[in-house]
């Protein structure tokens, strides 16, 4: 490794560390490191690792600058510096494929990278790659041993992996003895809650949580999407009210809230909606934290949870304005895997939401059905996705659609028969 000191290993080292416990001053310990060495490539392409995993694009552009200059004045680099710089390039192109491809490359000659290993599996989870978010770690791991510091944070990325692959029962294996080796790993937390919704045992998910409040529930990138997988939980046990109080207590954003702290609130928040809850005025003041969010096409995931916001306040006019915007954007942009990923999936599911809020069901199901059995495209978890299902049962039953419903229903009931919801769901259907 390039470094002109050892103060600046260590700030690199310390930032890698908060980045795989998702440490609230990664970001203030990357520049740190750049600081203290201006020419170091693996911490001027942690920057950027971190401006564009954020999924928000106000963080890009000064990085984006920083990032040019560096590279016009930077010198000889290892193998290893040449592809986190070369992956980090690419994600400011827009290319999150050829940057998780070149972290490949690089961690199948270096497995013990942890930094390549965690912006991969980051980076396959944002473009919806499950064989690679559970693979790409599984390769590296017979390279590191019980006794190496970071074990625990791949074997909870590995557990997160293993779920969503569909590995459930040995996913939480995993996710446990990660916890077990390192309590501080709330990747770990995050990957066992993930199988417990899967299998619909959300009794033993609340108190998986419960049981682990003091190591999640403290100030960390993870905390509030870990309360809203608590309000899931919540969900299928039918204690809706509950989870309203969370969302007040927890969840509602505000104007310095992440744009991943928004997506969180609108996700459950539309939950309700399907379910027949009155949130009162909570739309209302989810709304008007997303237009500022807005402005800059960046993320078709986040797109969608904007819309939800604004048709769960009845703001029609800002939801078709958005639409209105990515279609001109999908129409002019160059390549880049946010503008794929609008043009397939993003603009129908937005455009398929705003039909649902305006009662035009049939018009939904027709936009949604086509696109159900690659959604996972523009990334997210099976868990996040399934609000996108679920606006597709709802549409379908509304609609009249009885046998896209049937099928839509029965596939749900058959991998999760003990879900509440697809219990419910089945019962409207059948008239039992």
């Amino acid at each position: 490794m390039h470094a002109a000191t050892a103060t600046a290993v260590d700030e690199l080292d310390g930032a890698v560390d908060s980045l795989l416990h998702f440490r609230t001053d990664v970001g203030e310990r990357s520049e740190r490191a750049v600081t203290e060495d201006p020419q170091q490539p693996t911490a001027n392409a942690m920057r950027v690792y971190l401006a564009v995993l954020s999924t928000d694009p106000k963080f890009v552009p000064p990085v984006a600058a920083d990032f040019a200059e560096f590279r016009r004045r930077v010198g000889d680099l290892t193998d290893g510096e040449r592809l986190h710089v070369e992956a980090a390039a690419k994600l400011l192109d827009g290319d999150l494929i050829t940057a998780g491809a070149l972290l490949a490359d690089l961690t199948a000659d270096q497995p013990r990278d942890a930094l390549a290993l965690a912006v991969g599996h980051q980076l396959d989870f944002l473009t919806g790659n499950a064989t690679s978010l559970r693979d790409r770690i599984g390769a590296a791991l017979p390279a590191w041993s019980p006794a190496d510091p970071h074990y625990a944070n791949l074997l909870g990325m590995y557990a997160f992996g293993l779920e969503e692959c569909g590995h459930w029962e040995l996913a939480e294996h995993t996710g446990l003895r990660a916890m077990e080796l390192d309590a501080a790993d709330v990747w770990s937390v995050h990957a066992v809650g993930h199988t417990h919704e899967m299998r619909a045992t959300f009794d033993i998910g609340i108190a998986m949580l419960d049981r682990r409040r003091p190591d999640w529930d403290r100030t960390n990138l993870l905390r509030v999407h870990i309360w809203w997988h608590y309000c899931l939980f919540l969900l299928e046990a039918g204690r809706y009210r509950e989870a309203l109080d969370v969302y007040d207590e927890r969840l509602a954003p505000t104007d310095e809230s992440s744009i991943t702290e928004a997506v969180n609130a609108a996700s459950l928040m539309w939950r309700l909606h399907l379910l027949g809850e009155d949130a009162g005025d909570r739309w209302a003041k989810l709304a008007a934290t997303w237009p500022p969010r807005m402005t800059i096409p960046f993320n078709a995931f986040n797109d969608m949870h904007a819309v939800m916001s604004y048709v769960g306040a009845g703001e029609d006019n800002l939801a078709a304005d958005l639409i209105a915007d990515r279609r001109r954007y999908v129409a002019e942009a160059g390549p880049a895997t946010n503008v794929a990923m609008t043009a397939r999936i993003g603009l129908p599911i937005c455009e398929a939401l705003l039909a649902f809020g305006r009662g035009r069901f049939a018009e939904a199901v027709d936009l949604l059905w086509p696109i159900r059995r690659y959604v996972h495209e523009f990334g997210g978890s099976h868990a996040q996705r399934d609000v996108m299902q679920r606006t597709l049962v709802e549409a379908a039953l509304r609609a009249g659609r009885s046998a896209q419903a049937r099928v839509l229903v029965g596939e749900r009931i058959s991998v999760r028969p003990d879900s509440p919801y697809n219990q419910l769901k089945f019962r409207q259907l059948t008239g039992g």
